[in-house]
């Protein structure tokens, strides 16, 4: 961290106020209040009995309140929001989160600038659960497999038999979830481009690599 940040690690003791389009978007605690609303946000984390995305959300929220380093404080939020997240499903770490909120950047600011304004971080919390209910939503999409490619399943298969010979059949065997009719198709792939040698014909056709794809 040398040379990006003054104090890289540590709590801020400077004041700092966040400019946005000219004006000061939030002002945030003066330095000697850090570390003690950073000790009573984790106690509440600790001992508070809020539902944990309730938790993980107030966390993000009030990381950005009170902004406790000189540069960071946004990645730390989120990345204590999903740190907590965690604890109630494993797959909440994976959610495209960072995408969404910057596909709604303005709306992201408003809500926490109105909780500067009023010291009531709902709009702020219901944003967030917003983007999480968003990013579950799409997760399936986002997640759903590709079927392997010909070239993906001859090079799985060079690793299988190596430079033996070997039938259409066996070939079958080793890939699954394919048909005969899209078995021939790779293998006559495979030797349209040089890696595979076909000897033979038709059900006789055996076939070996003879050289890396």
């Amino acid at each position: 961290m040398h040379g990006l940040v003054d104090t890289p690690g540590k709590l801020r003791k400077r004041p700092i106020r966040i400019m946005n389009e000219r004006d000061i978007f939030h002002e945030a605690p003066e330095g000697k209040k850090v570390a003690p609303m950073m000790t009573d946000l984790f106690e509440y984390l600790k001992t508070g009995n809020d539902h944990i995305l309730f938790k993980s959300c107030r966390c993000h929220y009030q990381l950005e309140y009170i902004h406790p380093f000189l540069d960071g404080y946004g990645r730390m939020g989120r990345l204590w929001q999903t740190r907590l997240l965690m604890q109630y499903h494993p797959i909440l770490a994976f959610l495209p989160v960072e995408h969404l909120v910057h596909e709604r950047q303005a709306d992201y600011y408003r809500s926490l600038a109105k909780g500067d304004d009023t010291g009531d971080c709902t709009d702020s919390i219901a944003f967030i659960l917003d983007q999480r209910h968003r990013s579950l939503e799409q997760l399936p999409a986002d997640t759903r497999s590709m079927p392997p490619t010909p070239d993906e399943r001859l090079a799985f298969a060079k690793s299988v038999f190596a430079n033996g010979k070997f039938s259409r059949k066996d070939y079958q065997g080793r890939i699954k979830n394919i048909s005969s009719t899209t078995a021939s198709r790779n293998l006559q792939h495979g030797v349209e481009i040089g890696f595979l040698q076909r000897s033979g014909d038709k059900r006789t056709a055996v076939y070996n690599f003879i050289r890396i794809l």
